[in-house]
């Protein structure tokens, strides 16, 4: 009976636990993706694309993924709530960063707003997943395209990757979250957070 409790305390105890922002301008499709990341990985049916209205402030969704505990901020977008970002980068483990990759007259906006969060001392070493979201619509440049216009300058000193995604039909989102995962798992910054929440007297994953 022992063995039986110690094993289910360290299944639900001895998980990773990573929080990870979701950014982009507003209609990139962030709470889209969200909401399909709770269909795909939880028992929880996430609303519909034509059920989702533009997140005002914040959304949060927890999933769970290669024995990890991810806890995602889907913060709005707009031009207005920009400003609201920074105060939950000092926790933040990661960060997805989605663009419309169908809407090219969108991408310098984008890449305006990108620069300005990787220029932000609190998310140093963070790792950083770039969606070229919306693959499913006719005329999304791929991955590839997207790096190549956005030709990011700050990205030499923190782990990143760029893929192509459809959070509408979900295509390229597992091998985006698998690559997160073990990217946050080796990241200089989570052992950072570790030790911070330990100092501070705080649980740590």
């Amino acid at each position: 009976m022992f063995s039986l409790f110690y094993g289910l305390w360290k299944y639900m105890f001895s998980k990773t636990e990573f929080h990870v922002l979701i950014l982009g301008i507003d209609k990139a499709g962030k709470t889209t993706l969200l909401e399909k990341l709770k269909t795909l990985y939880s028992n929880l049916e996430g609303l519909p694309p034509d059920r989702i209205v533009p997140t005002v402030g914040l959304n949060i969704g927890r999933i769970e993924a290669s024995n990890t505990k991810l806890i995602f901020w889907d913060l709005g977008g707009q031009m207005g709530l920009r400003t609201i970002w920074e105060k939950y980068y000092e926790e933040a483990h990661a960060i997805v960063y989605v663009i419309d990759a169908s809407c090219p007259s969108r991408f310098e906006d984008s890449k305006s707003a990108l620069e300005k969060v990787l220029r932000h001392g609190d998310l140093e070493g963070a790792p950083l997943l770039i969606l070229a979201n919306k693959q499913d619509l006719a005329g999304a440049v791929s991955s590839d395209e997207l790096a190549r216009y956005l030709d990011l300058k700050e990205l030499d000193e923190r782990p990143y990757m760029f893929e192509a995604v459809s959070a509408y039909d979900g295509s390229g989102i597992k091998d985006s979250i698998d690559w997160l995962v073990d990217a946050m798992g080796r990241s200089k910054r989570t052992e950072t957070l570790r030790i911070r929440a330990g100092v501070n007297g705080l649980a740590s994953a």
